[in-house]
């Protein structure tokens, strides 16, 4: 076990010094130790190496907001303990993690497994909100929910134990972690580069997952040129845990196979403990050959728009976006166009303030200046921003004593209202 600094990630390894590195990666709020049944039977194999998200199962709390900054820092791990080339599993982000290795870094992947996976987790708005709640509540609500969201109900039912535990791998999570893991799933978006993973990828999902499903699974294998779908029975979002036997057989299979055409080129000691003649094993859930799905995605141009369009989507969400372009005619056009191009192509995604210092100054402006007409959508904008139900008192305070207490007595009507509905858990 290591623990390392704000560049890299905290780690476990198990296994034989000198087989073939296979790295396993953990989903959002839970720690290595969602794999713990799979390292007897994966370890005779392989060298198993697992980390940790940061702020999780107390790694150090270093936030990264990217998925590629995960990427990064998991390289930059293996790297100081020499490890060069590997086989790669990960569940939820971690799927996302492995993802983008097998996109940026191809020459380090040697086989890839992605489990509750998805190129778009869900829409921004979801993992934007959960951050809201977070951040005004703490994890209690996140940690209450997990279980619906990671088991199947006769599971959780029958597993009382495993469902606490997991409950306390989310309430010991760091939240300001938590958070910029949302933030990065929010961001993630791999649909239109998907053709360019170019290792052997099984994806392996729950067939009862209601977080990233069979849907989910089948338009990764659709765009991956060498994927296998891989549907188990009886399981929801962490299957691994779940089912855990068809799981680790369906890892022996396909790690034991797609790596075949690739041990020469992995540096590692004579007569590796890999070499040995592997026994099939016959999975409880079957790998089925791809299907063809339509393109997820088309692409769009690289412009002040498109950039204005990202940063308007982050900050006031794609609900009240997509409700602002459907409800844009022939005469209004060309004002969004401006709107997106100026204020947030330009304005917005200037670097001399952060959002949060931008969300301050809105704020107050849209106050001072009478239009308490948009007032809700950038309280929901602070929210998203970062700024919590206190500080955004503080700045209408601050504008009760420079533009009116009538103003800012209106304003904290609206803004109590949006900020009790943004901010309480689901039920």
């Amino acid at each position: 076990m290591s623990e390392t600094g704000n560049k890299t990630l905290k780690y476990q390894v198990d296994g034989p010094e000198d087989a073939p590195v296979l790295v396993l990666g953990p989903s959002l709020g839970t720690t290595w130790h969602m794999w713990d049944r799979q390292i007897p039977e994966l370890s005779q194999h392989w060298r198993i190496f697992r980390y940790d998200l940061p702020g999780h199962g107390g790694a150090p709390a270093h936030p990264a907001a990217a998925v590629t900054d995960l990427a990064d820092r998991l390289l930059a791990t293996l790297d100081s303990v020499g490890v060069q080339r590997f086989g790669y599993a990960g569940c939820s982000i971690g799927g996302a993690v492995g993802a983008d290795l097998a996109l940026r870094h191809p020459h380090r992947v040697a086989a890839l497994a992605l489990v509750a996976a998805s190129p778009r987790f869900g829409t921004a708005d979801e993992f934007r909100q959960r951050g809201v709640i977070v951040r005004s509540n703490g994890l209690e609500p996140i940690a209450r929910t997990s279980p619906e969201r990671w088991f199947t109900p006769g599971f959780a039912a029958a597993q009382p134990a495993i469902v606490e535990w997991a409950v306390q791998m989310v309430r010991t999570t760091d939240p300001g972690c938590y958070i910029a893991s949302c933030e990065a799933l929010a961001a993630f978006d791999i649909r239109t580069e998907l053709p360019r993973i170019g290792v052997p990828t099984l994806v392996l999902v729950g067939a009862e997952d209601k977080v990233t499903g069979p849907a989910e699974a089948r338009t990764l294998v659709a765009g991956i040129p060498d994927a296998r779908l891989a549907l188990v029975p009886g399981a929801s979002h962490l299957a691994p845990v779940e089912q855990p036997a068809a799981v680790t057989d369906l890892l022996l299979m396909h790690f034991s196979t797609a790596w075949q055409d690739t041990l020469a080129s992995i540096p590692v000691p004579p007569n590796p403990g890999f070499a040995a003649p592997f026994a099939p094993v016959v999975p409880v859930a079957e790998i089925t050959a791809s299907v063809d799905l339509p393109d997820a995605s088309p692409t769009g141009r690289a412009d002040r728009y498109e950039r204005g369009m990202k940063v308007r989507r982050e900050v006031l969400g794609d609900a009240h976006v997509d409700a602002a372009t459907a409800a844009s005619d022939g005469f209004t056009e060309d004002f969004q166009d401006l709107l997106t191009r100026y204020a947030w192509g330009e304005i917005w995604s200037r670097e001399g303030l952060d959002r949060r210092s931008r969300s301050c100054v809105s704020l107050t402006a849209v106050v001072a200046s009478g239009h308490l007409g948009g007032l809700a959508q950038h309280v929901r904008a602070a929210l998203r921003n970062g700024l919590t139900p206190v500080e955004i008192k503080e700045v209408l305070l601050q504008t009760a004593v420079y533009c009116g207490i009538p103003a800012a007595g209106a304003a904290f009507e609206i803004a109590q209202s949006v900020i009790q509905e943004e901010t309480t858990p689901p039920a």
